[in-house]
């Protein structure tokens, strides 16, 4: 290794370590459910994405190896050679309907769809508005399409409306678009769409809402844009197919033209193989399950729902959360970082969020309570906290 990287390297991994922001990684030693194993030792599980505990149903494991046996393993080329397989159409089908559009296309991942889009549609003769809380993938995105980014305070639609009467005035720009995430991640707030959308259309502003916290959770399932029943006002619905849905990859929803643009445009698509068939088999499945019953929904809502009423209760700091993701707020890294340590050494894996996830000073431990937790487990890990909270002086 040259001296140069080794001397950057050992510096500034040695400063990320006293400072309590270095990431340790704990490898899960089977399915990722309402308890995992890691170490050997068996956690009640509130960190994880799987939202309605899909990532281990056992149909969409079945789906996955029939269409896994009959396709192979592998789409084998990209998309715009032989690498579109029948079941890609029907999942983009499929994907539009479950989203109340004209039409979708799927990427290899999230990240994936923000980087595609955005570069695909703005250019460095545009604007971006964006929320100053969205997604790290929304940010690398719009760096990528060479706009100029607009920093939009978070949730303030006062300063949308200035900061977007000023970019329409100032003459400078061809196009402006408006980026959101419509559920904050880290605090599980819900984005202003209505308003939003009101302001969108006083100054003609392109709308970009990435729900990949939201699909699966908001509007019955079926996200936050249609929460609001707002599917025919926003340009861009943006989602994740591995957080509720469970399995892997992403998907934007629009119209035809906006979609067939992308499918000539969108570097991820052009340049990338598709995802496998067994990979598209359970997501399929996993969209008819929600699109069928409310009940995984509704579990979700009612787990998070008595998590955040038992934390509370305790004295935690949950913040503002409107959703099931509940974030424990303890504010210095090193304390957050201690704090999920001695969970997990009690039996709950919550893992701690730390700069620059958040802002410093915010450290957390964000917890998601999923529709395939148990009360008991729940009762089980409000317990644990009662006594690592104590034992930190985080509650009295």
């Amino acid at each position: 290794m040259s001296k140069v990287l080794d001397t950057f390297l050992r510096e500034n991994l040695k400063e990320l370590r006293e400072q309590g922001l270095y990431n340790e990684i704990d490898p899960v030693e089977g399915p990722n459910g309402p308890i995992i194993k890691i170490k050997g030792n068996d956690l009640i599980n509130l960190s994880s994405n799987n939202y309605l505990g899909l990532a281990t149903d056992e149909d969409l494991k079945k789906l996955a190896i029939a269409a896994t046996e009959k396709y192979g393993v592998g789409a084998g080329a990209v998309r715009t050679i032989n690498g579109t397989l029948d079941i890609h159409v029907k999942l983009e089908e499929k994907l539009a309907e479950f989203k109340g559009t004209e039409a979708a296309i799927f990427y290899q991942s999230g990240l994936n769809c923000n980087m595609a889009a955005i570069s695909a549609v703005m250019n460095k003769k545009d604007a971006i508005l964006s929320d100053e809380l969205n997604h790290a993938s929304i940010i690398d995105g719009c760096r990528l399409s060479g706009a100029k980014v607009i920093r939009i305070n978070h949730q303030d639609m006062d300063d949308l409306r200035a900061k977007a009467k000023a970019t329409m005035e100032s003459g400078l720009y061809e196009k402006v678009m408006y980026i959101t995430d419509g559920v904050f991640s880290m605090d599980g707030n819900v984005a202003n769409l209505p308003e939003i959308v009101k302001i969108a259309k006083e100054f003609n502003l392109i709308t970009y809402v990435d729900d990949a916290h939201g699909s699966g959770v908001m509007g019955k399932g079926k996200g936050t844009v249609k929460h609001f029943g707002l599917e025919k006002e926003i340009d861009f619905q943006i989602g994740t197919l591995s957080k509720a849905i469970g399995v892997v990859g992403g998907y934007v929803a629009g119209t035809q033209e906006l979609i067939d643009w992308l499918k000539v445009r969108s570097r991820p698509f052009l340049f990338s193989t598709a995802l496998p068939a067994g990979d598209v088999a359970a997501i399929m499945g996993a969209l008819d399950k929600i699109m069928e019953s409310t009940e995984l929904h509704d579990k979700v809502w009612e787990n998070g729902n008595y998590l955040k009423a038992g934390l509370s209760k305790l004295g935690f700091n949950i913040g503002v959360s409107e959703t099931p993701i509940t974030p424990c707020i303890i504010g210095e890294e090193k304390l957050t970082q201690q704090f999920s340590k001695r969970l997990a050494e009690e039996g709950v894996y919550a893992k701690s969020i730390v700069f620059p996830t958040v802002a410093k000073g915010k450290g957390r431990v964000r917890n998601m309570p999923t529709a395939a937790h148990t009360k008991e487990m729940l009762d089980n890990a409000l317990e644990i906290y009662a006594k690592v909270g104590k034992e930190l002086g985080v509650i009295s």
